[in-house]
């Protein structure tokens, strides 16, 4: 018994050694077998890898067919602080999640496009889940923000297109850069595109994703962060104990601690050698460690893909290096790189193999596969996660302001704008939308010739226009750039200076009814231009007003019978209301001749009322009559009965018409105010014509403190009324401040352009308020000669001010010049305003009186007899 038992207890411990050995060996020939058939194992990894990123892929291209676009427009005036861009990141990371469950995370991302085209300096839109929309379209940024919701976009292909991934280089743990909001943290992308051509089909587009950040891959990296702090912290400590000792050991062996071992009472073998203790490793602080990662809250990921492109070699290449110098700017000890190999002259990335395909699936489903790197806070993405703010300087671009092109009815020439890569081009308004111009500044500063030569390029375009001016300075100045043969059918001058030896005159009868004018808007034009030139009201003036009313009516009524009787030429003029109100006989005749055409109350008035009035007060009447009598050019101008000036018809033929009243003094204001008034007469009575068939007529009023002097309130009814009529008033003055305050106030208020040039603060400051001194009258002061701030309206929206320089007419219509054509073109202008020589039509004004009595005298009678003839 006692020698069986070793022998049963021996064969368990046997039969575990032989399974413990069989299955080592099975093991042994299982690895055995797999390194023989390595190949069946990675084809097995491979197919399975293959078909589970087939099945993400597929599940990543459903969700993100349901991606929605929003486009984020923002106001000049847009200044949001920190929080509400902040919140607005909270609203972005949390909306990248509104994904269906089996959405892969790839796809779990919002996308924040800026791009640039040539439509826009920077356009900037998100895109993520059609579930965020709603989270998304109402934004922290309040209404200087507006969310509209956008389609998809189709770019042209181009000839040249580069690519380029960038990632955060550097400590990972470590923070990008705080960039201050002011200026605009965009301001170096919206430089890098502003010399962006679209003729040349340049694009730049930067699409930065946003990811929440996967718990387990934070948790992961921390791990190991926290694990290579630690490695670091032991090697630290090692090599500091390591330190330690060989400083001692230096020590002990150095000849100064044997000479000190020597000298003193202890022995040497009792002291032995001190004891060395190694440091101990210091703690890893995990908020130390970890830096941006420690924390869980507003922590995400992000991708930044970078495409440029353009039909032109090089330059597609070029936006790439501007681009990525832009993105230096956010760089700190955390920094923004392009991924990739550098191999000499030669990068290989995103536009290379095996990367290229990646990039671009990436880019066209707007999947989000970041690098390990790309981790940030909020905080960091702060200056891309808004448009631009009002410390934004944006660039004009063709699509902003047209440029020029001489001879295009729908454009109107502004002046030459510089754009930031040193080109030049002549930009324009849109016709249609320039309803009111205003421009101000300093005498020789450049405003009216920027006015000449828009008012010239319109011409040229086919448009109509009057032209202003007191002084007659820019009539010999547009001369040879009007000498044109298609032209000079269209060009008239009235020109009241009375130069040289034999000066020649147009005529007007602000009376005349020769022109089917409506009797009663005569009347109140002229009435009306009377009141505004010698201030006149209702409460100053009421009598004179009354009396000047009255008479101009019995002459307006004798002008409508002489035109109905085919006599024009034996009309009234302004002149015989001397003779209406103090000639017994003519008044007799003249009331006589028009009994019929005038209601009972004027016949009541001159019957009981007229003869009551004292002598003394017709004077307040006659005396500006007479005033206008004693000028011989005034009183040739405006004596004929049958004038040929006619305002209406030049509006409606498109007749370039130049005015040049002679002064500013009392007389001249009087007959400023008349054609003024009768401007506007003209203008309204535009009502009988449809709108679609109204020609646009563009007035232009050089000097406008003269102008207005005599006509405040015609001229801030112009600003006020005659948009509705297509005549689109331009206005130019040295002092806003000097303008009456209705004409001022209606400028400011209704002005589609408004422009200044140079000139003391006190005199700018009231155009710089409007545009909330930006730029401040400080700058616009100093500005050079034909330097100009401009603010214009472009598809209904205001653009600038821009700094433009003034057109100079020898250099932008250099080709239009035709000097040695003047004389020809000024003798058609006078022709086409039927100038006569001054003697003659003085003559003609002075035998009127006799004519318009001799018809009165037999058209009464004509009267009389037919009464006769009915009572008989």
């Amino acid at each position: 018994m006692d020698s069986a038992a070793p022998h049963l207890t021996h064969r368990p411990d046997g039969t575990a050694s032989d399974q413990v050995l069989s299955l080592v060996g099975d093991l042994a020939g299982a690895v055995d077998w797999a390194w023989d058939h390595w190949y069946l194992l990675a084809l097995a990894i491979a197919v399975c890898w293959g078909v589970g990123e087939w099945v993400v892929r597929r599940l990543a291209a459903k969700a993100s067919a349901e991606r929605m676009a929003l486009e984020l427009v923002s106001t000049r005036h847009f200044d949001p602080n920190l929080e509400e861009i902040f919140r607005r990141g909270v609203q972005l990371a949390r909306a990248s999640t509104a994904m269906p469950w089996w959405a892969p995370r790839r796809a779990k991302t919002v996308q924040i496009r800026l791009r640039a085209d040539g439509s826009s300096p920077l356009r900037y839109r998100i895109e993520g889940p059609a579930g965020g929309e709603r989270l998304l379209s109402i934004t922290p940024f309040g209404p200087d923000v507006t969310v509209n919701r956008a389609g998809p976009i189709v770019d042209k292909p181009r000839a040249h297109t580069v690519r380029a991934e960038f990632i955060l280089r550097g400590k990972l743990t470590s923070p990008m850069r705080e960039v201050p909001l002011t200026p605009d943290p965009l301001q170096p992308l919206v430089d890098a595109v502003a010399d962006l051509r679209a003729e040349l089909g340049d694009l730049a587009e930067i699409r930065l994703d946003i990811q929440r950040a996967p718990k387990w891959a934070l948790r992961a990296r921390r791990l190991q962060l926290m694990s290579a702090a630690r490695r670091s912290e032991r090697r630290e400590a090692q090599r500091a104990a390591r330190w330690l000792r060989q400083d001692a050991s230096g020590i002990e062996d150095s000849l100064g601690w044997q000479l000190q071992q020597m000298l003193t009472d202890k022995r040497a073998s009792a002291v032995g050698r001190r004891l060395v203790m190694p440091p101990v490793p210091r703690r890893v602080d995990p908020a130390e460690a970890l830096g941006k990662l420690a924390e869980d809250d507003h922590l995400v990921r992000v991708q930044l893909l970078v495409m440029c492109a353009s039909n032109t070699e090089g330059r597609a290449q070029a936006r790439l290096a501007q681009l990525q110098a832009a993105l230096d700017v956010f760089g700190g000890r955390s920094r923004w790189a392009m991924r990739g190999w550098r191999l000499g002259p030669w990068r290989i990335g995103a536009d290379h193999w095996p990367t290229r395909k990646g990039f671009e699936r990436r880019w066209l489903l707007g999947h989000c596969q970041p690098p390990r790197a790309n981790w940030v806070r909020l905080e960091e993405l702060t200056g891309l996660l808004k448009p631009p703010t009002v410390h934004c300087r944006l660039p004009v671009l063709a699509g902003d302001l047209p440029t020029y092109t001489f001879g295009d009815p729908q454009l109107l020439l502004q002046g030459i704008y510089r754009g930031p890569d040193g080109r030049e081009r002549l930009v324009a308004t849109y016709a249609e939308e320039t309803l009111f111009e205003v421009g101000v500044g300093k005498a020789g500063g450049g405003k009216t010739e920027r006015a000449l030569a828009q008012a010239i390029g319109w011409a040229h375009a086919g448009g109509g226009l009057v032209f202003v001016d007191p002084h007659r300075d820019s009539w010999p100045r547009a001369l040879p750039f009007l000498a044109h043969d298609h032209l000079m059918p269209r060009v008239a001058l009235v020109d009241l200076n009375g130069l040289g030896s034999h000066p020649r005159v147009s005529s007007w009868n602000p009376l005349g009814m020769h022109h089917g004018q409506a009797a009663h808007e005569v009347v109140e034009a002229i009435a009306d231009a009377y009141a505004s030139a010698l201030a006149w009201d209702d409460a100053t003036a009421p009598r004179a007003l009354t009396i000047l009313t009255a008479a101009l009516t019995v002459l307006v009524a004798v002008n409508e019978a002489a035109c109905r009787a085919g006599q024009p030429e034996d009309q009234a003029t302004i002149f015989h209301v001397r003779a209406l109100l103090t000639d017994a006989g003519f008044r007799t005749a003249a009331l006589a001749a028009v009994a019929g055409r005038l209601d009972e109350e004027t016949r009541a008035w001159w019957q009981s009322v007229f003869p009551t009035l004292p002598p003394d007060a017709f004077a307040v009447v006659l005396n500006p009559i007479a005033r206008l009598a004693a000028n011989p050019v005034t009183r040739a101008f405006l004596g004929q009965p049958a004038g040929v000036y006619d305002i209406r018809a030049a509006m409606d033929s498109r007749m370039i018409v130049w005015v040049c009243p002679g002064g500013s003094g009392p007389t001249d204001r009087l007959l400023t105010a008349l054609l003024a008034r009768d401007l506007l007469r003209a203008a309204r009575s535009r009502r009988d014509t449809p709108e679609e068939k109204r020609v646009p007529f563009r007035p232009y009023f050089d000097e406008l403190i003269t102008l207005t002097g005599a006509a405040p309130e015609t001229i801030a009814a112009m600003f006020e009324d005659l948009r509705k009529y297509k005549c689109h008033v331009h206005g130019m003055s040295q002092l806003l401040s000097r303008l009456p305050t209705p004409v001022r106030l209606s400028l400011v208020q209704n002005a589609s352009t408004l422009a200044t040039t140079a000139g003391s603060k006190s005199a700018i400051a009231p155009i710089t308020a409007e545009w909330g001194d930006d730029p401040s009258p400080d700058r616009v002061a100093t500005m050079e000669r034909f330097e100009h701030y401009v603010s214009m309206n472009v598809h209904g929206r205001r653009v600038g001010p821009v700094r433009l320089r003034g057109p100079h007419l020898d250099d932008v219509f250099a080709a239009q010049a035709r000097p040695q054509h003047v004389g020809v073109l000024e003798r058609a202008a006078q022709a086409n305003a039927q100038a006569l020589p001054l003697e003659t039509l003085t003559d003609r004004a002075a035998k009127q009186l006799g004519r318009v009595a001799a018809f009165l005298t037999a058209r009464a009678s004509a009267v009389r007899l037919s009464k006769e003839n009915e009572w008989n």
